[in-house]
């Protein structure tokens, strides 16, 4: 009993110990999450991907609008003429202008196209944050818990240790057994294994933990008040996810961009197209000139094509369209299936956490009270050591319940915010910038931007 009161402030003075060496650079879920939005580069990719997919818009846009080019041309040479070199030099410049002024609709199906793509890469985004902000979370937890667990098991060993001491003592006046010992030594060498397998637990998550945030973890804890984010039953979680969760709302964006692709191919089938050009330009020739060729000349033109025959190619167009226009929709009914069993097994999850939680803290009360009383025992003669070693064995495997079980509510906990498409950092008013392409799309929603630089 002395030995293990002993032993019990050993270890409350190193994790002491630990904890003033960490409270200075604590870090709190909040400010993982912080550092893990600025720094993920997934997110990033994402972000870039949406800008990228911006610019289709500009281009379906062009499809209408006028192109105009300039040329300039020239040769330098001579020509014998009558026994004589003569110098035969051209020059030509001209102006080209190329509208398209009725394509069926085909270019607005296009745009009406692209502006879906942009906003299905914009809750792409949304949908990456949360996986990011998520990940984090699991990371966090599982280096909390893997701290907690190896501070537990190391405490094992030092338990293990002084019992098989104990073991030894007792042997050497004649109280105790070689099997007590043995016995001591067996456990005291699980204790040892089951501690350096926490330690490469923990420095895998460690490092884990570091891949996403950016920065080792320094002293971490599981407060957070996000709590009061959560909805107070399971079918009003489930209402808010099919609203506004991010892979809702880019599936039905894609049914969107889908049904716009399936009008421009049959408009670009069942339509005729009408353009107009134009042309302006001089010419000159040296060094005499040619009157008949030097000037100014200019021209207009039209252009009126109906499709009549192109191979099977614009039929094939149709039809591709038009499946994967049937894809997008059942996408989105597949996607409203992941979404509500994502949200059931979070609240399940929570729940079951919860009852884990109760049944872990009832096991440790009584498993202190019953390694008490069999420590008492074994010194008083009616119990063995290896009672004493199985009432720790059952303490621990309690205690690391324990931990496992309130790792498992707080995971579960932002698995349901995630599931309800609320693991955002404006939801969770995050100190960051919020990554969105909306502002670069909203630029270069200028039809005229070529004429301007865009800020990437």
């Amino acid at each position: 009993m002395k030995n293990r009161g002993l032993i019990g402030a050993s270890v409350l003075a190193v994790v002491l110990a630990c904890a003033s060496a960490g409270a200075a650079h604590a870090q709190s879920i909040s400010q993982a999450l912080t550092a893990a939005y600025n720094h993920a580069p997934d997110l990033q990719s994402a972000l870039l991907s949406a800008k990228a997919s911006a610019e289709g818009i500009v281009q379906a846009k062009s499809g209408m609008l006028p192109t105009v080019g300039a040329s300039i041309s020239g040769t330098a040479g001579t020509s014998l003429v009558g026994g004589n070199w003569t110098p035969n030099s051209s020059l030509t410049t001209g102006l080209s202008y190329n509208q398209t002024i009725y394509d069926n609709n085909r270019t607005s199906a296009q745009v009406e196209a692209a502006r879906a793509a942009a906003e299905v890469a914009e809750y792409q985004i949304r949908n990456t944050e949360q996986n990011v902000l998520l990940q984090v979370v699991q990371a966090y937890m599982a280096v909390l818990s893997g701290r907690e667990l190896l501070a537990l098991r190391q405490e094992n060993v030092t338990f293990f240790q002084a019992q098989l001491q104990s073991a030894q003592d007792r042997l050497d006046v004649g109280e105790g057994t070689r099997i007590d010992v043995a016995q001591a030594q067996a456990r005291l060498a699980q204790g040892q294994a089951a501690q350096q397998a926490a330690v490469g637990s923990l420095q895998s998550s460690e490092a884990t933990f570091q891949r996403l945030v950016g920065q080792r973890p320094q002293g971490l804890s599981t407060g957070h008040n996000y709590g009061n984010l959560l909805p107070r039953s399971i079918d009003a979680a489930i209402a808010e996810a099919e609203i506004g969760h991010p892979a809702i709302l880019l599936s039905k964006a894609a049914i969107r961009a889908a049904q716009a692709g399936s009008d421009a191919a049959q408009a670009g089938y069942f339509g005729a197209t009408a353009s107009v050009t134009g042309q302006v330009g001089t010419s000159w020739t040296g060094p005499s000139g040619n009157p008949a060729r030097d000037g100014i000349s200019a021209s207009l033109g039209f252009n009126i094509s109906i499709p009549i025959y192109s191979g099977g190619r614009m039929g094939s167009a149709v039809r591709q369209a038009n499946l994967n226009q049937i894809k997008s929709e059942v996408d989105a009914m597949s996607a409203y299936d992941q979404i509500r069993e994502a949200v059931i097994a979070a609240w399940t999850g929570i729940q079951s956490a919860d009852a884990q939680i109760s049944a872990a803290q009832a096991a440790v009360a009584s498993s202190n009270t019953v390694l008490d009383g069999v420590i008492q025992e074994r010194d008083l003669g009616a119990a063995t050591t290896l009672d004493v070693l199985n009432a720790q064995a059952d303490l621990t495997s309690a205690r690391e319940a324990l931990i496992n079980a309130s790792s498992s509510k707080t995971v579960a906990t932002f698995s349901l915010l995630s599931a309800m498409g609320r693991l955002t950092a404006r939801d969770l008013a995050l100190q960051v910038e919020i990554k969105t392409a909306v502002p670069y799309t909203q630029a270069v929603e200028d039809v005229w931007q070529e004429l301007r630089t865009v800020a990437e």
